[in-house]
């Protein structure tokens, strides 16, 4: 008797066979799955190491961050970048390099960006110091320009090393366009070689100072004081009786001189403010005369008197002063303060000649 039993279905086998490949699957998802895991929790952790060195203040930029090990760096708050003192300091800065640099046809409109590649402070240090620097004179490369700022600089230390000048500038602040290391070099070397500008004053500005210990950024904001109050400013404001005898002093000096061709100066800022006084005093005290034609005798326009003041200035370095500190336009102006500086200067010098 035939067998009425049938062929068994082919479904256990295909479900066991979907089940297994529904588990190779689900082994794989899960697999990737808590491969991804680990994956976020990696990338959680690198995150975790990286965020505090890259965001510790929301106003730094990447190349902030950048430190070795207990190193520092000194960045400009954004809110100093407008200040207008800082701006004004800033202008001075760069017309005093232009008038410096003029013979050179340089012209520089922007200290971050035309001071970063060396070239110009290598211009500015050898036109003040009167020595030249061993270095190539156009370097495009990137190398190029940190060698020609190394040596640039370290001329400039050596120079400011005898008087203990906290440095506050490097290749790499100057070439990564740090305009706080760029003014505080700009700024030592007006002060050292006595620039004939008249910097502002009480200039201060916001910085960030980013420090690296132990692998962590820390941060701090200061306020760093780039210019100081003139000396003359706080004689005028709070000793006026100091100040008188100054100006007494100065008189009774230039009188003793000047009485030798029949002149008399009673009004500081007022009577050598025609540069005719000054050139004739500088004769007196140097024993030569000073031809006529050399300055205008009776000055009429501005130029006039701006070109006598600047001959004095001129017969004064030719006597072995150092280029005196006030503009000529400052004393033309009938700024006391800049007069004063010029014959102080003429009497620390002069005081005991005959």
């Amino acid at each position: 008797m035939a067998s009425n039993s049938t062929k068994p279905s082919g479904l256990p086998g295909k479900m066991k066979k979907d089940e297994s490949l529904l588990g190779k699957l689900g082994g794989t998802l899960v697999r990737k799955k808590k491969l991804k895991e680990v994956s976020d929790l990696q990338e959680d952790g690198k995150n975790a190491i990286i965020t505090p060195l890259l965001h510790t203040d929301p106003e730094l930029l990447p190349e902030d961050t950048l430190l070795e090990e207990n190193a520092e760096r000194t960045i400009l708050d954004p809110t100093s970048r407008e200040d207008l003192n800082f701006k004004d300091l800033q202008k001075v800065l760069i017309d005093w390099i232009n008038s410096e640099l003029e013979e050179d046809r340089i012209i520089v409109k922007d200290l971050e960006e035309d001071l970063y590649d060396g070239q110009v402070l290598q211009k500015l240090f050898e036109k003040l110091s009167g020595h030249k620097l061993n270095v190539a004179e156009v370097t495009q490369s990137e190398i190029g320009q940190k060698q020609k700022l190394q040596t640039v600089l370290e001329a400039v230390n050596v120079v400011l090393r005898p008087l203990d000048w906290n440095t506050e500038w490097s290749v790499d602040s100057i070439h990564s366009k740090n305009l706080v290391s760029i003014v505080c070099l700009l700024l030592a070397l007006a002060i050292y070689y006595a620039a004939p500008i008249r910097l502002p004053e009480h200039v201060s500005i916001k910085v960030i100072v980013v420090k690296k210990k132990e692998g962590i950024l820390q941060t701090a904001h200061v306020t760093k004081q780039l210019t100081k109050r003139d000396a003359f400013d706080t004689l005028l404001d709070h000793a006026p009786d100091k100040l008188n005898v100054v100006k007494t002093s100065l008189i009774t000096f230039v009188n003793k001189h000047l009485n030798k061709l029949n002149l008399e100066v009673t009004e500081l800022e007022s009577q050598f403010a025609d540069g005719v006084y000054l050139v004739l005093l500088m004769g007196l005290l140097e024993n030569y005369f000073v031809p006529l034609y050399n300055f205008y005798l009776t000055p009429e326009s501005f130029e006039q008197k701006v070109h006598n003041v600047t001959f004095a200035f001129e017969l004064m370095q030719d006597g072995g002063l150092q280029k005196p500190k006030a503009r000529p336009e400052d004393v033309v102006n009938l700024n006391l303060k800049s007069t004063l500086r010029v014959l102080y200067n003429l009497f620390t010098n002069y005081k005991n000649s005959e």
